[in-house]
């Protein structure tokens, strides 16, 4: 793997708590810059306050609404490349989501995650490419999530829809990047012990009696999750810096992963649709063959 031992300039959204928080203190620590995206900067105080002096002088931080226009984005982007000339490393970490039945969430609410969650995430990697593509170098993480893989599961629906978008997005950048030297990663992680998680709560816009039983198994399914999650958020986020760096679990591997599945749970369930999908065309190959022309 392509060694990358100098400091790198990572830009990192959604970096006031979650992975987002654990990755910023763990690039920082290594020795590389961070550009660190909140909400609100009052809600960043705990990275800030967390790092020492010198830390803190390889830290800026900007405020960033996925929903902001492409304007808005461009202009964060220019001021961000701007502190330290370059940018290495974009992490489209940032996103929310409602937890609930899809029919009950409506298209209203379904069309401001997809707005935000993956127009968002477009928005701003559109902002940077041009730098990226000129310096002729750089990577673009992007957090996924096994539930792209698990989608038959109750209540996540609407956020499953978004991380396999952002999934698809991914895999195509891959391709139309690759000539100039731009690398992608999409992490699909399981279940981790992170903050704030749930916190956007279930969405009971429009609740319909048929769906009482499906609803509430699925709420006590997850109240059981919160806080027993078996994943460590630092090892997750020391293993990207490792992988971006070519150090540490990466030394001796060979390539670019492209994918990165974090989580034995996760790793069960991409195995389980697999499985699913290849099972599917072995029953079915003569329909699957039989639909050319003579």
């Amino acid at each position: 793997m392509l060694l990358e031992s100098k400091p790198l300039t990572w830009f990192i959204t959604g970096a006031s708590s979650g992975f987002g928080y654990r990755l910023s203190l763990i690039a920082l620590h290594r020795g590389d810059n961070v550009l660190a995206t909140t909400r609100s900067f009052s809600n960043i105080q705990k990275l800030i306050d967390e790092v020492d002096s010198s830390q803190r002088k390889r830290l800026k931080v900007f405020e960033m609404q996925l929903s902001d226009n492409e304007e808005r984005m461009r202009t964060l982007v220019k001021d961000a490349v701007g502190v330290w000339g370059s940018v290495d490393v974009l992490v489209n970490n940032a996103g929310w989501a409602w937890r609930g039945m899809l029919e009950e969430s409506g298209t209203s609410v379904i069309q401001r995650l997809i707005d935000e969650n993956v127009m968002g995430t477009l928005k701003l990697t559109f902002a940077l490419l041009p730098y990226m593509r000129n310096q002729r170098s750089g990577t673009i993480i992007t957090i996924g999530s096994r539930s792209a893989w698990r989608t038959e599961l109750p209540s996540i629906g609407s956020y499953a829809m978004v991380k396999a978008s952002l999934r698809v997005f991914m895999d195509n950048l891959h391709t139309e990047l690759s000539p100039f030297n731009i690398r992608t990663l999409l992490i699909e992680p399981g279940s981790f012990r992170t903050e704030n998680i749930y916190a956007t709560g279930w969405n009971t816009t429009h609740l319909f009696h048929d769906y009482d039983t499906l609803r509430q198994s699925a709420q006590e399914a997850f109240q059981n999750i919160q806080g027993n999650e078996p994943g460590d958020p630092y090892k997750a986020m020391q293993i990207v810096v490792d992988i971006v760096h070519g150090e540490g679990v990466a030394e001796g591997k060979t390539g670019w992963p492209r994918y990165l599945v974090l989580g034995s749970d996760a790793e069960t369930n991409v195995r389980d649709k697999c499985k699913l999908m290849l099972d599917v065309l072995d029953e079915w190959e003569d329909v699957v063959k039989g639909v050319s022309f003579e």
